[in-house]
């Protein structure tokens, strides 16, 4: 006698493969929607910042071509966020290493939350602490480095103002910190409990096994956590805007007061008052910083699958 599948089992298979059915497409929809918004993003940018390209003089802010005006902004953004991130790297992977494997669970979750709240206090919070807190408090600082190491170009001064590129790259960083200490620190987590057991059972000391086991199997998150950091510290504007006193000079001495801006607080300053073409030079700068942090990311991608590819 042939036998039948109860009706419920086939109405619950019917079900779950319509349910998988409507998340596929539910997420293959939204991947869509962020590809387009991006390109309507790109296009936008590409459009209008156009007729940047043949700008001079007064339009163009005094420069005589679009390359001498983008250029000392370019390097005024990169130069802040690699800073940025000398100071925050460091500082996020041994926060996230004492949140992991140091500090008891109470005192971790404690300070877990402490570095996540970081990360909901607003920029023009952040641009205010670093104008009138930290850029007073740390020009004695910029005095003594420019006196005792003058020699060096990096801090020639004079150191006259704490409102300097190392100041505002201060505040990218404690405003970057959250965010790669987050990551790292999950990634830490995930390590394999019985890889970190076998190295101490083979004798070694707590850091030579974070050395040989956790920092391996993380390193291509940690990249991936960096990488982010380094785009909010890309695109980082009313901070930025509201500490650095701005020349237009490209230079490397970090303790003077005479310091290049970065793209994105040069737009948050100048578009309210521009017209014309100094509208589109600078939607054309914005759309160098869209090229710009596209590469960043798409640079960390790449070295984060290779490091996949290697464990």
């Amino acid at each position: 006698m042939a036998t039948t599948e109860p009706t419920g089992v086939i109405d619950t298979e019917t079900s779950t493969k319509r349910g998988d059915a409507v998340f596929a497409g539910l997420a293959r929809s939204a991947g869509i929607l962020i590809m387009v918004a991006l390109a309507g993003v790109g296009i936008f940018l590409l459009v209008e910042g156009a007729p940047a390209i043949s700008a001079s003089g007064e339009q163009a802010y005094g420069k005589d071509n679009i390359v001498l005006f983008v250029w000392p902004l370019l390097y005024g953004t990169l130069l802040a966020a690699l800073i940025a991130m000398i100071i925050a790297t460091p500082l996020a992977v041994g926060v996230a290493l004492v949140i992991s494997h140091y500090a008891p669970r109470r005192v971790a979750r404690s300070l877990g939350y402490l570095i996540d709240l970081l990360a909901a206090v607003p920029s023009v919070v952040y641009g205010l602490w670093g104008r009138a807190v930290l850029a007073p408090a740390i020009l004695p600082v910029y005095q003594w480095l420019s006196e005792t190491l003058g020699w060096l170009p990096f801090f020639e001064g004079p150191a006259t103002t704490g409102r300097t590129i190392l100041t505002a790259s201060i505040v990218l960083a404690v405003m970057a910190l959250p965010i790669i200490t987050a990551i790292c620190r999950e990634v830490f987590a995930q390590t394999p409990r019985m890889h970190e057991e076998a190295a101490l059972a083979l004798g070694a000391t707590r850091w030579e096994m974070i050395r040989m086991t956790v920092f391996p199997y993380a390193r291509s998150g940690v990249i991936s956590a960096v990488m982010l950091g380094l785009g909010r510290a890309l695109g980082e504007t009313m901070a930025v805007a509201m500490v650095l006193s701005v020349s237009g000079l490209v230079t490397i001495n970090l303790v003077s007061g005479q310091n290049p801006s970065t793209i994105a607080a040069n737009i948050a300053l100048n578009f309210g008052n521009a017209s014309g073409t100094k509208i589109n030079v600078l939607i054309f700068s914005g759309l160098v910083l869209f090229v710009v942090s596209f590469a960043v990311n798409f640079l960390g991608r790449w070295i984060a699958s290779r490091g996949q590819v290697k464990a």
